[in-house]
């Protein structure tokens, strides 16, 4: 196959080179409730060509390269000294694809680090890509949590735009008790 970035052969979607040219990952933090922050590893328009690829079959593909080498790296360089329980936001499995927030969950291998699947769905499966503030704020979530009560969270998305999506899950965790730690997301697509 050929990278698809460079479009030289590869055993990768992306070669090796273009992941170490192309996909450096920086720890982006943005406030989007007092106090409460997410961290992003790129900026939305350095990976958009690659976030697209979600819709598409090989997407998974993609994604894993993406998560690798970010949510990887960092599950690996970040120490808890407790049991942290990682939350995807809506990791159901939609129109016989992938769910993009189970794969980078599942890049959160840590000894302490618990990933609770199919535990907190939207019940409201609008799409949000294009739509406005308003639109969001009209049409929302509407999560359904299943996983367990009074345990400390981090939140796993692949995009942070407003913010909506993520205060909407915190805030139906934090009626179970538990503690929003934070949320990471592959990419932030305020950050310019």
């Amino acid at each position: 196959m050929r990278c698809i970035t460079c479009e030289e052969l590869s055993l990768s979607m992306v070669c090796k080179k273009c992941q170490k040219d192309f996909l450096d990952v920086t720890l982006y933090k943005r406030e989007i409730k007092s106090g409460f922050y997410v961290y992003s590893f790129y900026k939305f328009e350095e990976i958009k060509d690659l976030l697209k690829s979600k819709y598409y079959f090989f997407g998974d593909r993609i994604i894993n390269i993406l998560a690798k080498l970010s949510f990887g790296k960092f599950s690996k360089n970040f120490d808890f000294d407790e049991k942290i329980y990682i939350v995807p936001i809506d990791d159901t499995i939609k129109n016989d694809t992938f769910s993009h927030s189970a794969i980078l969950a599942r890049h959160m291998k840590n000894k302490n680090i618990k990933i609770l699947y199919n535990s907190l769905i939207a019940q409201n499966k609008v799409k949000y890509a294009g739509k406005s503030l308003e639109f969001r704020i009209r049409n929302k979530r509407n999560f359904l949590y299943k996983g367990k009560n009074n345990i400390k969270v981090i939140l796993v998305d692949d995009i942070v735009t407003t913010g909506l999506t993520i205060l909407e899950a915190k805030e139906i965790l934090e009626k179970y008790n538990c503690e929003v730690l934070f949320a990471l997301t592959l990419s932030d697509a305020k950050i310019c």
